[in-house]
């Protein structure tokens, strides 16, 4: 299903300006097919994971972990880092200088949740540096999603809701009020808020042990509420609105039937405004991801090598 493990044979750290190092490495045929993998979140940061998904002899596969998170320095996770130079347009300028660093003149994009979101928002800015999208877990940063993640699925998580509720009261909007309590400079407040958010999206997608340790849960945290409270910095809708310009760019949308996300319809809507998108639905397949979504995922590189 996968490809087998690999390890980069190069990597390194980008200086990409406001006192901000990305941490970036390839992996696979030097000489291979560029793609550039986008990792959800934000905050996450890339996963040895990720590089199996591509054929090593055939790809050019480079991984970065976003500002903030995963390698790159200043680390969120520290409560006195400044969140100020930490946003969509920085990451998407990231992007290019990486791409420029590395000698590609274009490359192939592959993300998941944030991770596609990134990669369409780039693609729209820079269509001309883009052979193919494949996409996974499909976001499109607008507000009405994160307020089903955050509110509007409480109906189905009651009991875990209340404790997640409970926590921030003030107000309508969570992202913004744990945001608050997640820049507060006492640990008993913003490690408590970060242990609060993880709690909740383990309820939406339970993954086992991703949110430890501390340092990673509140680099995590810090970083969603931070996008999320301020609308990813997106115009509401202008993803799906401007996808006419990825005419010409083949891609991909994986998605397991069982994303919660698909309860406004956003796989949908984007394959219908993306002129060169197939929509493959995964049955029994959440968020989280299976083995059969994993496999879809290499079938399309696959298809793209």
């Amino acid at each position: 299903m996968l490809y087998p493990e690999i390890e980069p044979h190069d990597h390194g750290m980008l200086d990409v300006g406001d006192g901000h190092h990305v941490y970036w490495e390839v992996c696979g045929n030097p000489d291979g097919k560029p793609v550039v993998c986008l990792h959800g979140g934000p905050g996450s940061g890339c996963s040895p994971r990720t590089r199996r998904y591509f054929d090593p002899a055939a790809y050019r596969i480079v991984l970065l972990d976003q500002r903030g998170c995963g390698r790159s320095t200043p680390h969120a996770g520290r409560p006195e880092v400044d969140l100020s130079t930490n946003t969509t347009d920085h990451l998407v300028a990231d992007l290019e200088l990486l791409r420029e660093h590395l000698g590609i003149e274009r490359w192939q994009l592959f993300g998941a949740s944030w991770g596609s979101v990134l990669s369409l928002v780039y693609a729209e800015r820079y269509p001309h540096r883009v052979t193919e999208l494949v996409q996974a877990g499909i976001a499109t940063g607008m507000r009405e999603e994160t307020d089903l993640l955050t509110k509007g699925l409480a109906p189905m998580f009651p009991e875990a809701w209340a404790r997640f509720r409970a926590f921030a009261p003030e107000g309508d909007d969570l992202p913004a009020a744990y945001l608050a309590k997640l820049l507060d400079p006492d640990p008993a407040v913003h490690d408590r808020a970060a242990e609060e958010w993880c709690r909740w999206e383990d309820a939406l997608a339970a993954q086992g042990d991703r949110f430890d340790p501390p340092e990673y849960r509140l680099a995590f945290a810090r970083l969603v509420t931070h996008y999320w409270a301020h609308g990813s910095w997106l115009r509401e809708g202008v993803v799906v609105e401007e996808a006419w310009k990825l005419a010409g760019i083949p891609g991909v949308i994986v998605q397991g039937v069982l994303d919660l996300g698909n309860l406004i319809g956003t796989p949908w809507r984007l394959a219908h405004a993306w002129p060169d998108a197939e929509l493959i639905m995964i049955p029994g397949s959440d968020h989280a991801g299976t083995d059969d979504l994993a496999a879809a995922r290499v079938a399309a590189t696959d298809r793209f090598r």
